[in-house]
């Protein structure tokens, strides 16, 4: 019995072995196989990192995270507890010992220690709201965090009582809040997130901050334990100086606030060094435009000596972690298309560490990711490459290398073909300065053969795309199509002029630079003229709308969540207070021709270009009406157009793994209805 046997397993394993030599092409479902590092937390001493793994619930349509711990010389991997809940917000307690962090249960979201001695668990708290900012105390004994306190909503009547089994309407919601709603929440209960201690062994909870402010964002405990730093904005006309905000101590155990900081600008992220003696945030001085780079200042406890150290870098910090003799800080910073890691000394002196920060963001190759730091230098970071999303990474601080110590991707990616991703530089029409792209090939490319051309504007439009994983250009490789993603001017990584240019003028030149980009790919031999396609959402949205307002070169076109008119948008959007004077000047009402010269509505009557509109039907940042105002007025000038609503999706059309499936689905289908065409 064991010949049979053992011959059908050397053909199965030979079979196997054929098909896994034969690479298939990435594809809708493989989506759901995606998994992908999150917020990773070294340990004290550097031996080991926990980290929040990521993936999707093909049964449940969502994102998933739980927590695994790590050596950091790639050994001993494994989950971190038993439960299959939702973990999140891993912190060390400052000796390594135990590892504080929040998850879900049946009555919402609480705080459990794990402790790595004896492997056990412990919830140690009942709150009523869900906590965040969770931060130890130097002495290991207690935690902060920020958590929700509700107030009651006003009442401008008072109703009758209904009769007793009477079903009446609802009553009516009242709000008198400048802003209320949000979107991919909705609308925002009353009340001010404030600041909370807890006993790390469990015991009552005690809120130290009062007011009707919010107090949330990171904190950080002074060195004896006896004040807490945060960021946040006590003044009094509070809700519209909503750019400011200021560095806040409160006294742990009377309460007392103070602000150490005062200019306008907002100065956020305040984190103490271990010596005690300065403080790091980040801010600027608020000169209302588009974009200002975000510079890291340090200061005195006390909040004398203020000083910028990163002037002479023209990037915006984030993520800043003072080294451990409090000589300089670790942080992270956009340069171009990639993220990086770097160390900042108190002198200025910066000095690169990693790049490749990212690639937690899996439908489109936005910036984002995360680092910790051990005390002896060590970093562990989220790393992403075209080929993959993030995976933890380790900076070893003697020899300055890069190691990656995960793959969990291996098991799909072995066996998958994926489109080759290539830089590319080109030169602006309008003033030569040198923009950055990226050009995505359909796996098996063949230069003798003629691909159709997708154009893929990022949102925003003040950030970047870069050299980052990104589900979607690799669908859309995969169906047959070169894919062209570009960083015009606006993008973020380039400097604060570069980003800048934008202000009062957008759309503005950045329509250029984006055809600059396709009229290279065609001198190049990589696109061809007679297909050409463009697509984007948001400010991606607004481009392609633009584009196609400014030309009739497209075969085809997918606006996806825009705005076509700024009068309209800007005061019916969830952030409809925050535009005056930082995109247009003045008010819609006070500069109504200036709002309107860069609204795409104004070009749609030049439009000819057959267009499939598309939006979140709860999206609150760029509300269906506008999505609406274009497909109605392609429908009266009867261009080729139909509507595409995605039921209970908000402007993160793509945060369920089914709506991003049905986004680049529906793109393909009306690119490929035009490419099958014959000319």
């Amino acid at each position: 019995m064991q010949k049979p046997f053992l011959l059908f397993f050397l053909l199965s394993q030979l079979w196997i072995n054929c098909i896994s030599a034969q690479k298939t092409l990435f594809s809708y479902l493989d989506v759901y196989n995606l998994e992908y590092v999150s917020d990773p937390r070294i340990s004290p001493n550097g031996d080991m990192v926990v980290y929040r793994r990521m993936g999707f619930d093909i049964m449940k349509d969502k994102s998933i995270g739980q927590l695994w711990v790590i050596n950091t010389d790639g050994t001993k991997h494994e989950k971190l507890t038993s439960r299959e809940v939702s973990e999140s917000s891993a912190r060390w307690s400052p000796s390594g010992d135990r590892l504080a962090f929040v998850s879900s249960t049946e009555e919402g979201s609480e705080i459990y220690m794990y402790w790595f001695t004896s492997g056990k668990i412990a919830k140690i708290s009942q709150l009523p709201f869900s906590p965040s900012s969770l931060t130890w105390s130097p002495d290991g004994t207690q935690l902060a965090f920020s958590m929700h306190v509700p107030q009651t909503p006003p009442v401008l009547a008072k109703m009758p009582k209904k009769p007793k089994g009477a079903k009446w309407a609802h009553a009516p919601r009242i709000t008198d809040r400048l802003y209320h709603e949000a979107d991919g929440m909705g609308y925002i209960p009353t009340g001010f997130n404030h600041l909370f201690v807890v006993p790390a062994i469990g015991g009552a909870v005690r809120q130290i901050t009062k007011g009707n402010y919010h107090h949330r964002g990171s904190l950080s405990w002074s060195l004896k334990g006896d004040k807490i730093y945060f960021s946040g904005n006590r003044n009094e006309d509070w809700e519209y100086d909503f750019r400011n905000s200021e560095v806040y101590e409160v006294g742990v155990t009377n309460g007392s606030i103070i602000a150490i900081t005062n200019r306008k600008g907002p100065d956020s992220n305040p984190v103490i060094s271990p010596d005690g003696k300065r403080i790091a945030y980040i801010g600027f001085e608020d000169k209302l435009q588009t974009f200002q780079v975000r510079k890291l200042h340090i200061m005195n406890v006390d909040g004398s000596n203020s000083t910028v150290i990163s002037k002479d870098l023209d990037r915006s910090v984030s993520n800043i972690v003072w080294d451990s003799k409090s000589a300089g800080l670790y942080f992270g910073y956009d340069d171009k298309g990639n993220s990086k890691i770097g160390h900042i000394t108190l002198q200025g002196k910066v000095t690169k560490l990693a790049d490749n920060k990212g690639g937690t963001s899996i439908g489109r190759p936005y910036a984002g990711g995360s680092f910790t730091v051990s005390k002896s230098g060590a970093i562990a970071y989220t790393q992403t490459r075209p080929e993959y999303p993030s995976e933890l990474a380790i900076v070893h601080p003697k020899s300055k290398k890069v190691k990656k110590i995960t793959t969990l991707n291996r098991a799909l990616f072995s066996y998958k073909n994926l489109g080759k991703v290539e830089e590319v530089w080109y030169t602006s029409s309008i003033d030569q300065r040198k923009i950055q792209g990226w050009v995505v090939y359909p796996p098996n490319y063949d230069t003798a053969k003629k691909y159709p051309f997708l154009v893929e504007n990022h949102g925003g439009p003040i950030l970047n795309y870069g050299d980052r994983f990104s589900a979607e250009m690799q669908l859309y490789a995969s169906a047959g199509y070169i894919v062209f993603y570009p960083n015009p001017r606006g993008s973020t990584g380039y400097g604060e002029e570069f980003a800048n240019l934008l202000y009062n003028n957008y759309p503005g030149e950045d329509y250029n630079d984006v055809m600059d980009g396709v009229n290279f790919c065609i001198k190049k031999g990589i696109a061809q003229e007679e297909k050409l396609y463009v697509t984007g959402g948001s400010a991606g949205g607004i481009m392609s709308a633009w584009m196609i307002g400014k030309n009739n070169r497209f075969k085809a076109a997918v606006v996806a969540k825009p705005v076509m008119n700024w009068i309209s948008k800007t005061l019916v959007a969830d952030n409809y207070f925050g535009y005056a004077n930082s995109r247009y000047p003045g008010q819609p009402w006070e500069n109504f021709e200036g709002y309107w010269k860069f609204s795409p509505l104004s070009l749609v009557g030049n439009i000819k270009t057959p267009t499939m509109v598309m939006v979140g039907m709860n999206d609150l940042r760029t509300p269906p009406s506008e999505a609406k105002q274009l497909y109605h007025a392609l429908k009266l000038r009867k261009i080729e157009t139909v509507l595409v609503e995605i039921p209970g999706a908000s402007h993160g059309i793509a945060k369920r793994p089914s709506n991003l499936i049905t986004k680049i689905a529906h793109t393909l289908s009306w690119f490929n209805k035009y490419n099958e065409k014959k000319e």
